[in-house]
Protein backbone atom coordinates (compact mmCIF):
# COMPACT_ATOMS: atom_id res chain seq x y z
CA UNK A 1 0.00 0.00 0.00
CA UNK A 2 1.20 3.61 -1.01
CA UNK A 3 1.06 6.07 1.99
CA UNK A 4 -1.60 8.47 1.90
CA UNK A 5 -0.95 12.15 1.08
CA UNK A 6 -3.12 15.08 1.61
CA UNK A 7 -2.16 18.47 0.38
CA UNK A 8 -3.06 21.32 2.62
CA UNK A 9 -2.91 24.37 0.51
CA UNK A 10 -2.67 27.96 1.65
CA UNK A 11 -0.79 31.35 1.97
CA UNK A 12 0.33 30.89 5.18
CA UNK A 13 1.00 34.32 5.30
CA UNK A 14 2.00 33.88 8.40
CA UNK A 15 0.93 30.25 10.04
CA UNK A 16 -1.28 30.76 12.55
CA UNK A 17 -1.93 27.62 15.16
CA UNK A 18 -5.31 27.21 13.53
CA UNK A 19 -3.37 26.03 10.69
CA UNK A 20 -1.07 24.43 12.96
CA UNK A 21 -3.97 22.41 14.54
CA UNK A 22 -5.46 21.38 10.63
CA UNK A 23 -2.40 19.71 10.21
CA UNK A 24 -1.54 18.08 13.60
CA UNK A 25 -5.79 16.83 12.91
CA UNK A 26 -4.89 15.50 9.18
CA UNK A 27 -2.09 13.82 10.63
CA UNK A 28 -4.29 11.38 12.18
CA UNK A 29 -6.28 10.44 8.96
CA UNK A 30 -3.31 10.36 6.07
CA UNK A 31 0.38 9.19 6.56
CA UNK A 32 1.80 12.13 4.86
CA UNK A 33 0.78 16.25 5.17
CA UNK A 34 2.37 18.23 2.46
CA UNK A 35 2.18 21.83 2.98
CA UNK A 36 1.65 23.67 -0.20
CA UNK A 37 2.17 27.27 -0.05
CA UNK A 38 0.86 28.94 -2.92
CA UNK A 39 3.23 31.83 -4.54
CA UNK A 40 1.07 34.17 -6.05
CA UNK A 41 2.62 37.23 -7.55
CA UNK A 42 0.19 39.53 -7.60
CA UNK A 43 -0.01 39.36 -3.63
CA UNK A 44 2.60 41.05 -1.68
CA UNK A 45 2.66 39.64 1.83
CA UNK A 46 4.83 40.05 5.13
CA UNK A 47 6.75 36.84 4.28
CA UNK A 48 8.49 35.91 0.75
CA UNK A 49 6.81 31.92 -0.32
CA UNK A 50 10.26 30.65 0.71
CA UNK A 51 10.31 32.10 4.43
CA UNK A 52 6.86 31.05 4.79
CA UNK A 53 8.23 27.99 3.78
CA UNK A 54 11.10 27.98 6.29
CA UNK A 55 9.15 28.92 8.92
CA UNK A 56 6.61 25.78 8.46
CA UNK A 57 9.28 23.55 8.19
CA UNK A 58 10.97 25.40 11.30
CA UNK A 59 7.24 24.60 13.14
CA UNK A 60 7.30 20.60 12.44
CA UNK A 61 11.37 20.36 12.26
CA UNK A 62 11.76 16.98 13.08
CA UNK A 63 8.41 15.63 11.70
CA UNK A 64 9.36 13.51 8.57
CA UNK A 65 5.33 13.33 7.76
CA UNK A 66 4.89 16.93 7.41
CA UNK A 67 6.91 18.39 4.18
CA UNK A 68 6.55 21.64 3.02
CA UNK A 69 6.76 22.74 -1.19
CA UNK A 70 6.10 26.61 -2.86
CA UNK A 71 3.93 26.02 -5.99
CA UNK A 72 1.85 27.97 -8.39
CA UNK A 73 -0.37 27.36 -11.04
CA UNK A 74 -3.46 24.76 -10.25
CA UNK A 75 -3.75 23.19 -7.05
CA UNK A 76 -5.03 19.95 -9.41
CA UNK A 77 -1.63 19.77 -11.52
CA UNK A 78 0.39 19.73 -8.32
CA UNK A 79 -1.75 17.15 -6.31
CA UNK A 80 -1.49 15.06 -9.52
CA UNK A 81 2.43 15.50 -10.10
CA UNK A 82 2.66 14.80 -5.79
CA UNK A 83 0.40 11.47 -6.52
CA UNK A 84 -1.57 13.46 -3.67
CA UNK A 85 -5.09 11.31 -2.99
CA UNK A 86 -7.07 14.34 -1.09
CA UNK A 87 -6.86 18.47 -0.12
CA UNK A 88 -7.56 19.45 3.08
CA UNK A 89 -9.10 22.74 3.89
CA UNK A 90 -9.47 24.47 7.39
CA UNK A 91 -13.11 26.25 7.97
CA UNK A 92 -13.25 28.81 10.70
CA UNK A 93 -17.06 29.66 10.00
CA UNK A 94 -20.00 29.56 7.34
CA UNK A 95 -18.23 32.62 5.34
CA UNK A 96 -15.07 30.24 4.70
CA UNK A 97 -17.17 27.24 3.17
CA UNK A 98 -19.17 29.43 0.06
CA UNK A 99 -15.52 30.12 -1.12
CA UNK A 100 -14.04 26.12 -0.39
CA UNK A 101 -17.48 24.75 -2.01
CA UNK A 102 -17.01 26.98 -5.01
CA UNK A 103 -13.23 25.56 -5.26
CA UNK A 104 -13.80 22.67 -4.21
CA UNK A 105 -16.64 22.02 -7.33
CA UNK A 106 -14.10 23.64 -9.13
CA UNK A 107 -11.02 21.42 -8.83
CA UNK A 108 -13.63 18.16 -8.51
CA UNK A 109 -14.31 19.57 -12.13
CA UNK A 110 -10.84 19.78 -13.43
CA UNK A 111 -10.03 16.47 -11.19
CA UNK A 112 -12.63 14.12 -10.01
CA UNK A 113 -10.10 11.33 -8.65
CA UNK A 114 -9.18 14.39 -5.86
CA UNK A 115 -11.30 14.60 -3.05
CA UNK A 116 -11.51 17.72 -0.65
CA UNK A 117 -12.00 16.94 2.98
CA UNK A 118 -13.02 20.27 4.98
CA UNK A 119 -11.98 20.11 8.91
CA UNK A 120 -13.47 22.38 11.63
CA UNK A 121 -10.86 24.05 13.56
CA UNK A 122 -10.98 23.52 17.30
CA UNK A 123 -12.90 26.59 18.94
CA UNK A 124 -10.26 28.27 20.56
CA UNK A 125 -9.03 29.27 16.66
CA UNK A 126 -12.51 30.21 15.08
CA UNK A 127 -11.18 34.01 14.94
CA UNK A 128 -7.98 33.16 14.01
CA UNK A 129 -7.09 34.51 10.68
CA UNK A 130 -3.59 35.14 8.88
CA UNK A 131 -4.73 38.66 8.11
CA UNK A 132 -6.17 39.87 11.36
CA UNK A 133 -2.84 38.56 12.86
CA UNK A 134 -0.76 40.66 10.80
CA UNK A 135 -3.44 43.35 11.52
CA UNK A 136 -2.67 43.13 15.16
CA UNK A 137 1.62 43.10 14.74
CA UNK A 138 1.66 46.08 12.65
CA UNK A 139 -0.19 48.31 15.24
CA UNK A 140 1.81 46.80 17.59
CA UNK A 141 -0.71 44.72 19.40
CA UNK A 142 -0.13 41.11 21.59
CA UNK A 143 -0.25 38.08 19.09
CA UNK A 144 1.51 35.67 21.44
CA UNK A 145 -0.64 32.74 21.82
CA UNK A 146 -2.25 33.56 17.45
CA UNK A 147 1.26 31.82 16.08
CA UNK A 148 4.00 29.13 16.67
CA UNK A 149 6.96 30.60 18.55
CA UNK A 150 9.04 31.05 16.09
CA UNK A 151 6.75 32.35 13.51
CA UNK A 152 6.39 35.59 16.69
CA UNK A 153 9.66 35.83 16.45
CA UNK A 154 9.98 35.78 12.93
CA UNK A 155 7.10 38.36 12.48
CA UNK A 156 8.90 40.70 15.51
CA UNK A 157 12.37 40.47 13.47
CA UNK A 158 9.99 41.45 10.16
CA UNK A 159 7.88 44.55 11.79
CA UNK A 160 11.48 46.01 13.68
CA UNK A 161 13.33 46.00 10.12
CA UNK A 162 10.94 48.31 8.51
CA UNK A 163 11.10 50.44 11.82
Amino acid sequence: MTDRLALYPGSFDPMTLGHVNIIDRSLVHFDQVLVAIMNNPAKVGMFSPEERADLVRAVYDGNPRVTVEVFDGLLVDFARERNATAVVRGLRAVQDFEYEFQMTMMNRRLAPELDTLFMMTDAEHFYVASRLVKEVARFGGDFDGLVPDVVATAMRAKLAAKD
